[in-house]
């Protein structure tokens, strides 16, 4: 008898150990359910996000308001959105404006990117006297803003090309200018230098030529890299302003959004700021477009390994 009751009070007492030893693992599983265990990271994260959006929201805010409701800091849409947006797309010409400037960064990316392939397929699988020396030169441009080079490349535009007269030379003059790029070539080429020998050796002895090995091989392989290629440079085009302001000149419509949203500046001789933040709005949205859909290019398409 003492025995079973032994048993039973050792059975009793673990049962009431076991539960108690799975309440607190049952509390904690549920606590980690409803709070992750990096509660820490998220809630900076949070964080960070609220004060980084916060003056596109702002602005989206100002663009519907009026003078008095901006001066006032008010957290409320106003009504002049549509009043606005008519000043913006049709009195001011900002919808020629982007017209314009998507034409010209579609263009410049897309040379840009053909040039590139083609120069960093030559420096990796061509041998060439002086390939270094050119490669080294290519390197030292990177170094090199158009800044510095604005006015001699200016002079020679306008004065030996005489491009900048009429519309089709005006584009000549924007574009042609920027369709070779330092950063792709570099770029291209280390990502090229990071495929295996193999592929040319067995494209070689299948009898394809060099562009049928581009094409064919490189290419599918390389969308990553020529992703991440085209955001940059279309919003490297799409920022442009000191070239573009200096080759239309007061032309307005050859003119490109950058150096149009200056004309919002200033409606009926004072600054209304509703119309100067929608435009700027507006003119942000083309290029996060293009980061939404070639997100996932452009975040793996500078992780360069032997698996590509």
């Amino acid at each position: 008898m003492t025995n079973l009751q032994q048993t039973g009070d050792y059975a009793s007492l673990e049962d009431t150990g076991g539960q108690a030893r799975t309440r607190p693992e049952v509390q904690r599983t549920l606590w980690q359910r409803i709070i992750p265990t990096r509660w820490r990271s998220h809630l900076f994260l949070i964080v960070a996000c609220i004060i980084i959006g916060f003056p596109l929201y702002y602005a989206m805010l100002v663009s519907t308001q009026s003078n008095a409701q901006v001066v006032n800091f008010q957290l409320e849409p106003g009504e002049r959105l549509a009043r606005h947006f008519k000043v913006v797309w049709e009195d001011r010409n900002l919808g020629r404006y982007m017209q314009n400037t998507i034409t010209l960064a579609v263009t410049i990316t897309i040379a840009k990117t053909i040039l590139s392939l083609l120069a960093g397929l030559a420096f990796v699988y061509f041998k060439f006297p002086g390939k270094w020396i050119v490669f080294a030169l290519v390197l030292i441009t990177l170094m090199m803003p158009t800044e510095i080079l604005i006015v001699a490349l200016y002079r020679f535009v306008t004065q030996d090309l005489s491009w900048g007269t009429t519309s089709f030379n005006t584009f000549l003059a924007l574009s042609a200018p920027f369709m070779a790029s330092a950063t792709g070539t570099f770029l291209f080429r280390q990502h090229f230098a990071n495929i295996p020998g193999e592929l040319s050796e067995a494209a070689q002895i299948d009898g394809a030529n060099p562009l049928q090995f581009l094409f064919r091989v490189l290419i599918p392989i390389s969308w990553n890299t020529i992703g991440a290629l085209t955001v940059i440079q279309f919003v490297y085009v799409w920022n442009m302003y000191l070239w573009p302001l200096l080759i239309t000149g007061p032309r307005q419509t050859d003119q490109v959004v950058q150096v149009g949203l200056r004309s919002l500046l200033a409606t009926d001789t004072t600054i209304t700021y509703g119309t100067l933040m929608l435009g700027a709005v507006l003119a942000s949205i083309p290029p996060v477009l293009v980061f939404i859909f070639l997100q996932k290019q452009f975040m793996s398409g500078f992780q360069l390994s032997r698996d590509k």
